[in-house]
């Protein structure tokens, strides 16, 4: 069995494309609405700006010197105000004020003056209190040395005498004493017995003599504070103590010395009735 063809089909008229209604095409879209401006926010800027503070060395230096310029200005506005005060006194007031200003000017200067003279008096005062001072000290030590209570140290001589036994008395001793006070001597011991104004001498025995109570053998060791070329020729002299020894068979040295310790010392006496005058 055999199939038919399909019959053909006429063409019909061209078909038109779907309208769509305007309601339904779709709308453009909208452009962004524009944000709105935020309240403060200049101020915020502002405050984010200088907090937290961010200073650097220039920004200091800078207003260290707007500072300092500031206080020129405020102690230049003070300065200026108070001399245009003086500016508006009458005459009267400023003749008033220059007169205070000279008597002030005058005290003072006589204050100045008074104190001045005061502190003259004092140095003047220190100073002959301190000069009489070392007077009295040195006239201490110098009455010390005379009366044996102090040592004493300078040149001088140092005589030995040696002898037979009795050969050598109390009374050349004595005189030897006497030719060395009389030549300049100023301290004088003899072994170890300090020889003052009031010493004596006295025989002990055939060959040792007492000074001043103390028993004093041979040799006798004079030690004497002076000037060696005085003493020396003052007991060298002829008929003098060293010849009067030397004609009892003593023998006699004599020696210069540039330094001689009197180191004897008599025990301080203070009188019982006497008292100083002055």
């Amino acid at each position: 069995m055999q199939r038919r063809p399909p019959a053909p089909q006429l063409p019909g008229p061209p078909q038109q494309p779907e309208r769509t209604a305007p309601a339904e095409r779709s709308a453009p879209p909208e452009p962004p609405a524009a944000p709105e401006p935020e309240l403060g926010a200049g101020r915020r800027r502002l405050v984010d700006a200088v907090w937290p503070l961010r200073l650097t060395r220039s920004q200091l230096i800078v207003a260290l010197l707007l500072f300092v310029l500031g206080l020129g200005l405020a102690i230049q506005v003070r300065s200026t105000g108070e001399s245009s005060a003086l500016r508006g006194a009458r005459q009267e007031d400023l003749v008033r004020i220059l007169d205070e200003l000279d008597d002030r000017t005058k005290r003072l200067e006589d204050e100045r003056e008074r104190l001045e003279d005061q502190k003259a008096e004092l140095e003047n005062s220190s100073d002959q209190a301190e000069e009489a001072r070392r007077q009295t000290e040195a006239k201490e030590r110098q009455l010390g040395v005379l009366a044996g209570t102090v040592a004493a140290e300078g040149p001088g001589i140092e005589i030995t005498v040696r002898g037979p036994e009795g050969a050598v008395e109390a009374d050349m001793l004595l005189d030897t004493i006497q030719e060395l006070r009389a030549a300049g001597a100023e301290a004088i011991q003899i072994n170890g017995v300090r020889v003052v104004a009031g010493t004596h001498f006295a025989d002990a025995g055939e060959s040792d003599v007492a000074i001043d109570g103390r028993r004093v053998s041979q040799p006798y060791v004079f030690r004497v504070i002076g000037r060696a070329e005085d003493l020396e020729p003052a007991l060298n002299i002829p008929g003098g103590v060293v010849q009067t020894m030397e004609e009892e068979q003593a023998t006699v040295s004599i020696e210069p010395r540039d330094t001689v310790l009197v180191d004897a010392l008599r025990r301080e006496k203070r009188p019982d009735y006497a008292r100083s005058s002055s």
